[in-house]
């Protein structure tokens, strides 16, 4: 995999909702990280906007 321009993001979360999400991840095999992003990736999709492809962001 190569360099990802990456930056820090915190929010509170509902805690259920948290905890599912860490059920999936460990199901599946995959950092919650990355069903976080595609969750946001999927978000902006439904609602019309451009989705920058993985690896890609701004710092």
């Amino acid at each position: 995999m190569g360099k990802r321009n990456r930056k820090m993001f915190a929010t509170p979360l509902d805690q259920d909702l948290l905890k599912e999400l860490k059920h999936l991840a460990v199901e599946q095999n995959r950092r919650l990280n990355d069903l976080l992003e595609e969750a946001m990736r999927d978000l902006l999709r439904k609602y019309g906007r451009s989705v920058p492809e993985e690896g890609q962001g701004e710092e």
